[in-house]
């Protein structure tokens, strides 16, 4: 297969070689090209807004009579008004677009939301969005999410715009400038081939900006977690070509959950370089979150019971390790005017180490008795090598401008679990937690063998038509997505056992996209629609299951949305109308399987900018009708799936108060519906809400710009389940918890 795989590489690579000859014919060009000089990271949003509409000013010139508009789709899109969130995002192959010449529903949140919310890992970023919910509790080791109802897990996040190279369990945020959420299948876009079908989630790297920055942060989080941040950015060269960017953090600490310690490194270094047709840029990161003294828990419940404290810690005495280690280079040369190859390549190798799943809580009674099932050791890696390469182009034909990608993407990965347990059902109590630091203690395990391999490849060629000065946009693609699946099964399970059983999948699929924007009223109104196709692999049984290390086969998923944009210029609004269908899943005698089909069909708002001066909006609201149809289980026809909420909704209010504008206060609601905790529609969680309210402040110390934050999230402490996943496990919400901290720039 590697040889089979050697091949087609090199096919694709004479390829896309021979046709770059075709640009080179007389045909009318114009070429996406910004000033040497056009940047965005590191400025303020006013400066960006400021410098983008004077480079556009200067971009429109004119070549042997043939009009070429200067607009590098590299470049990241400006923040909008008030900053949180951005212009547009990247789109993978398709390049970074203005979010009112983008087909889909998509949020690009920027550092300055990561900054002043302070947040730490992911979902505290996309809480601001109402179309995403966390799959699994805060202070777990591993952050999955649903979008659209349906569950994106850490496997399948993208870096940089390339799937397989995203930290997996809990992302580190402090070393992003983005964090761009699209809702639906992206699989086209970035690529990839992958379970997130519900949306994806693109982590963009800090770059050095045209301003020299050294940021000190001191931060500290309930109970007692300290830490540190250092963030450093600066340009060098005759013309500033050459940029490094380098983000270190240290935390350590108690957490909010009971007797629990928590420790967070991250070491992480962008480096790039402009100039002439030359673009490239190198990202580099290690991180590792290690927990001491417990774990929060997933529960699963026979009959609704009302949720505990969120601090509660059924396994004190575990403890775990997480390390994710990953290296990305990309390029870009511009061939001509009208022509740019790229190409990028990058290693991710993650390792965890202890107890980092099988957190299970049973039969939870009303007095606070239930059962923990086993006690888990666990020793996981993951190795992944990812690449693109391919051609852009630009070129007119008549009245119809066409932007063309021709590429192809790969990806390895060799993945291992092995795991020791107890055999037993051992009685405990949430409100006074049996210790189990000996049955734990007593574990063992190691490194195990390659338990699964994935190999995937995929071909793309897309078309973007512009008609009647972009007034309407409409891009064609497909995409031939390759997936080959091998799963081992040891003796034993263990790390000397041989080979007992071999399961291989091979599938493809040629999964095609169109996308349409239509401004039939010129530049503030867009209407859009959008048909997406996406082959995902067959999902890894966890090893809490009885086929646990079984590669499921993979499956085909498909979207159909329309809907409108609004941008008022400092306020801007998306309405969204969606429907997905994808194979659902359900747990039989502990056997983990598919079973049917879901189709969640929905309707989006999303909101961003300023509503008024001094006064900023962020959020939404989200409607999800989820039915489960063609189900072996008879019953479950017609069912609404396990987790899914019908009403989400988030709004994030930011005020710069008027007696002292240093001073800025917010206010941010969470709100879900009730929701079925399993297929078969047995019992309800009730709905919930919960309130976080913030304080910043700017002053000057010695000369020193120093900026103060205080946040509460949940404020009331709320006892709530926040949701479950597809497994029937439910959620604990997170307790209250504070966070200050003090960022000089130095």
């Amino acid at each position: 297969m590697k040889k089979k795989m050697s091949r087609i590489r090199k096919k694709v690579l004479y390829a896309l070689i021979g046709s770059s000859l075709f640009w080179h014919a007389p045909v009318v060009a114009y070429a996406e090209e910004a000033p040497e000089s056009a940047s965005v990271t590191g400025q303020t949003a006013e400066e960006q807004a400021v410098s983008g509409e004077s480079a556009a000013k200067r971009s429109d010139f004119t070549l042997e009579g043939i009009e070429v508009t200067a607009r590098r789709s590299r470049e990241l899109p400006p923040p909008y008004a008030g900053g949180q969130a951005a212009r547009g995002a990247g789109l993978g192959v398709l390049g970074n677009k203005d979010f009112m010449d983008t087909p889909f529903n998509v949020t690009a949140y920027t550092a300055q939301t990561i900054e002043d919310q302070q947040a730490d890992t992911l979902f505290d970023v996309v809480a601001n969005d109402p179309s995403v919910r966390l799959a699994t509790p805060g202070g777990q080791v591993s952050e999955n999410f649903r979008i659209r109802g349906l569950e994106v897990n850490y496997q399948y996040l993208y870096f940089n715009g390339i799937a397989g190279l995203a930290p997996f369990y809990r992302v580190p945020v402090e070393f992003l400038e983005r964090v761009e959420v699209l809702k639906g299948p992206s699989s086209f876009l970035y690529g990839g081939v992958s379970t997130s079908v519900g949306g994806a989630i693109n982590l963009v790297p800090k770059r050095a900006g045209e301003e020299d920055i050294t940021n000190f942060t001191t931060s500290y989080a309930s109970e007692s977690q300290f830490g540190g941040h250092i963030d450093i950015g600066r340009r060098f060269g005759e013309n500033k070509e050459w940029g490094i960017r380098f983000n270190g953090l240290y935390s350590d600490g108690d957490t909010t959950t009971d007797d629990q310690s928590r420790k967070r490194l991250l070491g992480a270094l962008g480096v790039d370089y402009r100039k002439d047709k030359w673009r490239l840029s190198l990202d580099a990161y290690s991180a590792e979150d290690k927990y001491d003294g417990g774990l929060i828990s997933m529960y699963s419940l026979s009959s609704y019971v009302k949720a505990p404290d969120g601090s509660t810690n059924v396994f004190k005495g575990a403890s775990g390790t997480t390390r994710n280690t990953g290296i990305l280079f990309k390029g870009e040369y511009d061939i001509r005017d009208n022509l740019t190859a790229y190409a990028g390549i990058g290693k991710l190798y993650a390792k965890a180490y202890g107890f980092i799943n099988g957190n299970h809580v049973q039969k939870l009674q009303t007095d606070g008795s239930a059962t923990i099932k086993g006690v888990y050791k666990q020793y996981f890696w993951n190795e992944t090598t990812a690449s693109e390469i391919g051609l852009r182009g630009a070129y007119q034909t008549g009245a119809v401008k066409h932007q063309v990608v021709l590429g192809a993407n790969f990806s390895d990965t060799d993945y291992s679990n092995a795991w020791d347990e107890t055999a037993l059902n051992m009685a405990t109590n949430i409100h006074n937690p049996v210790s189990i630091a000996n049955l734990y203690n007593s574990l063992s395990i190691k490194k195990g063998n390659k338990t699964a391999v994935t190999e995937l490849s995929s071909f793309l060629l897309a078309d973007t038509l512009s008609f009647n000065e972009e007034k309407v946009q409409l891009t064609l693609g497909i995409r031939r997505q390759n997936v080959d699946q091998t799963s081992y099964a040891y003796n034993n399970n263990d790390t000397t056992g041989g080979l007992k059983s071999k399961t291989t999948y091979d599938s493809h699929a040629n999964t095609p996209m169109v996308g349409l924007i239509v401004k039939p009223w010129g530049e503030s109104v867009a209407l859009y629609a959008n048909y997406i196709e996406a082959l995902s692999p067959g999902t890894v049984v966890g090893a809490a299951y009885a086929n646990a290390g079984q590669v499921l086969a993979p499956y085909k998923t498909k979207q159909r949305e329309f809907g409108v944009k609004w941008d008022k210029g400092n306020f801007a609004n998306t309405l969204a109308f969606f429907q997905i269908e994808v194979p659902s899943s359900m747990v039989t005698d502990n056997v983990y399987a598919y079973d049917g089909e879901q189709k969640n069909r929905g309707i989006e708002w999303n909101t961003f900018g300023n509503i008024a001066k001094n006064l900023r909006l962020l959020g939404g609201i989200a409607y999800t009708d989820g039915e489960l149809v063609r189900s072996s289980t008879v019953a479950n026809n017609g069912n609404t799936p396990g987790g899914v909420s019908k009403w989400t909704m988030n709004a994030g209010v930011e005020w710069d108060t008027p007696w002292n504008p240093d001073l800025s206060l917010s206010l941010r609601a969470v709100y879900t519906s009730s929701q079925y905790a399993n297929n078969a529609n047995t019992f309800e969680i009730p709905s919930w809400v919960r309130y976080d309210i913030g304080a910043r402040y700017k002053t000057v110390i010695n000369k020193i710009p120093v900026t103060y934050r205080l946040s509460v999230e949940n404020l009331f402490d709320k006892h709530y389940w926040a949701g479950a996943n597809d497994r029937g496990l439910l959620n604990l919400g997170s307790p209250r918890t504070v966070k200050l901290s003090a960022t000089m720039q130095l």
